[in-house]
């Protein structure tokens, strides 16, 4: 049986990604450099004949750097653009946050891009971040396991995934460097994995192939499981932290507009 090679790979440059304040920017586009990093991983990519799926988070930087980098593949084989709602990135600010399914289908009017799973029952509520769409790292891992079984049951055997840099941590379960600027990946990086089972729960895990390792690492020995767990333990618990901080943040937030408000319409409140 041929191994399944899963090809992961993060968005391009999208505005959000230039400056902290774009983070209030809602599903943002990618940047002219953005294109032209597509352009680059179209022309170096070395699998692009053996391409026969490629999948991606629903989130426009994701979908334009699929169609973008892939388009050859896309082309050849007639392929669509698979939508997964699971892919979409971890948080819940607005940059990280979706748009409806009708608004992307608008947006991407004419283009190869499979909306199937973006009618689920479940999905039709993918972009609240509420529930199993929610931020908090335990749903955020479900999603990720969730994605990992659903490529190991495709029947294509040479896949491309175009997600995002925090949600590639779960995904591969690799922690590495995610103290840089929230993750280890740079835009349009692309790493190459199999299947391997893990031994206690018998589910896929990913397994980076030694020329991807070899390429971004050298010689330097990758970390084990046990390894890899605790830096997942520090991670989610940074998370936990940052969570509870914008949680504050956005409740002091209320209130401030809350007394604006009060204060503009002569001190009286919304109820009056």
């Amino acid at each position: 049986m041929t191994p399944v090679t899963i090809h992961c790979v993060r968005h391009a440059q999208g505005f959000h990604n230039i400056s902290v304040a774009n983070h209030a920017m809602h599903d943002p586009m990618l940047t002219p450099l953005g294109e032209e990093q597509c352009k680059a991983l179209q022309a170096k990519f070395p699998f692009m004949d053996r391409v026969d799926a490629v999948v991606a988070s629903p989130m426009k930087r994701t979908l334009y750097t699929a169609l973008h980098s892939f388009a050859p593949a896309i082309k050849d084989k007639r392929l669509k653009v698979i939508a997964l709602p699971e892919l979409q990135e971890t948080s819940d600010l607005p940059c990280d946050t979706g748009s409806n399914v009708q608004d992307l289908e608008s947006e991407f009017r004419g283009q190869p891009v499979d909306w199937g799973y973006m009618y689920t029952p479940p999905a039709k509520a993918w972009n609240s971040k509420l529930g199993k769409w929610s931020a908090t790292a335990s749903a955020v891992d479900d999603r990720a396991r969730i994605a990992r079984e659903w490529l190991y049951n495709r029947p294509e055997k040479e896949i491309v995934v175009v997600t995002h840099g925090g949600f590639l941590h779960y995904l591969i379960e690799d922690w590495m460097d995610t103290n840089k600027n929230g993750t280890g990946w740079a835009n349009t990086e692309y790493r190459s994995y199999t299947f391997g089972l893990n031994p206690k729960s018998g589910r896929p895990v990913f397994v980076e192939t030694p020329q991807s390792r070899a390429r971004r690492m050298g010689d330097e020995k990758p970390l084990s499981r046990s390894e890899q767990t605790n830096l997942q333990r520090v991670e989610s618990g940074q998370r936990a932290e940052e969570e509870k901080a914008y949680q504050k943040a956005s409740s002091i937030q209320a209130k401030l507009q809350l007394k604006r408000s009060e204060r503009d319409l002569g001190g009286y409140g919304y109820g009056v």
